[in-house]
């Protein structure tokens, strides 16, 4: 991970879906200036496919993200940890260089129950929850940036 930018990881507990759709998205909307990564306290080894699928319908691809355990990170320095489920947070560990802290727990959609489309529904709803939490998140930090740097706005 580049030391020039600082690096926000987004915790879960299995590190297979909104861990996942979180860090795609944060990633699209903020990558020019964050490191963006994920993992989780107990990962489950795979990224779920409805959570590709969902991210692939808003043109973000994330079919080459793998499932890692948040013990991969504890040597880095992480500016920013965002937890998005309630496990996670109660196991996250303290990062080197870690500035901030935030807890935004959203619905699991792998416990989503049903036909396919009734499971793709939870997925899509989760997605576009998480999508205005971290695009919201990503435009206050940029503007926090440009604040910083004495840019002024029109």
């Amino acid at each position: 991970m580049s030391s020039s930018k600082p690096t926000v990881l987004i915790l879960c507990t299995g590190n297979s879906c909104r861990s996942h759709l979180a860090e795609g998205i944060l990633r699209a909307a903020a990558g020019d200036f964050l490191e963006v990564a994920s993992a989780g306290s107990r990962p489950a080894g795979y990224v779920h496919p409805l959570a590709i699928r969902v991210l692939q319908e808003i043109g973000l691809d994330i079919s080459r993200h793998t499932s890692k355990p948040l013990t991969e990170f504890l040597h880095r320095p992480i500016e920013t940890v965002i937890t998005v489920c309630g496990n996670a947070d109660q196991a996250c560990p303290v990062f080197p260089g870690q500035v901030n802290r935030h807890h935004w727990p959203f619905d699991d959609p792998a416990h989503a129950t049903g036909t396919e489309e009734e499971k793709l529904a939870v997925f899509r709803r989760v997605r576009d929850e998480i999508r205005r939490t971290f695009t919201a998140y990503a435009d206050g930090r940029r503007d926090a940036r440009k604040g910083a740097s004495g840019e002024t706005r029109l």
